[in-house]
C-alpha cells in the first residue's frame, strides 16, 4: 500500500470509516464529509465497500479526488460505484477483521452491531478509534462534528 500512497502524492493514513450499510440523510451527510475530509488531508479511505456510510464516504473521497478502497463481503462486483479499489473476500462479516487491521484508525459513525463489532476489533488490536456515532464505547475518543473528527484524525499521522 506505500506504492499507493507514492501514486496519490502522499504519505497518508489508511483510515477505515466504519457504520450502517442503511442510514438516513443527517448520517449519509456526516458520512460524506468525513470521506471528502479524509480525501483532502492525503489519506486513503477503506470501508466495507457496501451501501449506506460506506457508499457515502466512498462518495466523499472520490468528489475530493482521492480513493476508497472497498473491502467487500462476497465477490468483485458487489462495491458502491464510488469505490476505487475492490477487493473480495468471501468472507461476508469476518471481512470486519480485514477492514479494521488495514487501517491506521478507525472513525465510527452510528451503525448497528457490525459496526460495534469493527470497534471492539480496533481496541483489541490498539488502533486508535474516533467515535462520531455515539458509541460511548471505552477507549475510542468521541467527538460531535466531522471537522472535529478530521482533526483529530489529523493528529494521528
Amino acid at each position: 500500500m506505500n506504492r499507493l500512497r507514492g501514486l496519490l502524492g502522499g504519505d497518508g493514513l489508511q483510515v477505515a470509516v466504519i457504520g450502517a450499510g442503511v442510514c438516513d440523510e443527517k448520517v449519509r451527510h456526516l458520512a460524506y464529509e468525513v470521506g471528502s475530509g479524509i480525501a483532502r488531508l492525503g489519506h486513503i479511505l477503506i470501508c466495507g465497500g457496501l451501501g449506506g456510510v460506506m457508499e457515502a464516504a466512498s462518495c466523499g473521497a472520490r468528489d475530493a479526488s482521492g480513493v476508497a478502497v472497498g473491502i467487500v463481503p462476497g465477490e468483485k462486483g458487489e462495491a458502491n460505484p464510488y469505490v476505487g479499489i475492490e477487493i473480495a473476500t468471501g468472507m461476508m462479516h469476518a471481512r470486519n477483521v480485514i477492514i479494521v487491521r488495514s487501517a491506521d484508525v478507525v472513525l465510527a459513525l452510528p451503525g448497528g452491531y457490525g459496526t460495534l463489532s469493527e470497534i471492539a476489533l480496533a481496541l483489541k488490536m490498539g488502533k486508535p478509534v474516533i467515535d462520531l456515532g455515539g458509541w460511548d464505547v471505552p477507549g475510542a475518543q468521541k467527538v460531535r462534528t466531522p471537522e472535529e473528527a478530521l482533526s483529530h484524525l489529523n493528529k494521528k499521522g
